[in-house]
């Protein structure tokens, strides 16, 4: 007997338009700022606007198993069944690509039938937030270091500058350099 891997289960997944999962929860679709067909940011004034009877459960630290079902897989079934219950279920995944990033296992979508879709959007950096930060973190170092190196007109302390470079890559040779 064989199994699907999940890169197989979401390509075969039919995928809603995010304006249809946004009206479901009471979202119109003018509150949404939107990535192509299948992804949105939510404008945070519109949550205000929804009911305010909600529970939040919050999943905040887990140890994958072998397979590398986290806390997005499991939040992903918890508001799959809470869906399948009837609730009406929002699933915010904060920083879901960081497992890769730390060495320790594959993607950051979840897996099985218990993911986000579409998965490869979400394994490479799903709508580029976290790469602009970092590019924008690095250009100003990069700023800061060419000020100094062109005369440092504005007497910047060189000793007190703790702003660093960032790097969002695995690779486990970074961890030896000093």
């Amino acid at each position: 007997m064989s199994f699907k891997t999940d890169i197989e289960i979401a390509q075969e997944s039919t995928m809603l338009p995010i304006v249809e999962v946004a009206k479901a929860i009471g979202i119109s679709e003018d509150q949404l700022e939107n990535y192509g067909k299948y992804k949105a940011k939510v404008d945070i004034h519109a949550l205000k606007d929804l009911p305010r009877k909600s529970k939040l459960v919050l999943v905040t630290a887990i140890s994958p198993t072998p397979a590398g079902e986290g806390k997005t897989t499991t939040s992903v079934g918890l508001a799959d069944a809470l869906n399948k219950l009837g609730k009406k279920t929002i699933v915010c995944l904060r920083e879901p690509s960081l497992g890769p990033v730390f060495g320790v296992k594959g993607g950051a979508a979840g897996g099985g039938y218990a993911q986000v879709v579409p998965m490869e959007d979400i394994n490479l950096h799903f709508t580029g937030d976290f790469n602009a930060i970092g590019i924008a973190n690095n250009l100003l170092s990069a700023l800061i270091d060419n000020h100094i190196q062109q005369g440092n007109a504005l007497d910047i302390d060189t000793r007190q500058i703790t702003w660093k470079r960032v790097v969002d890559m695995n690779d486990r040779q970074l961890r030896h350099i000093v």
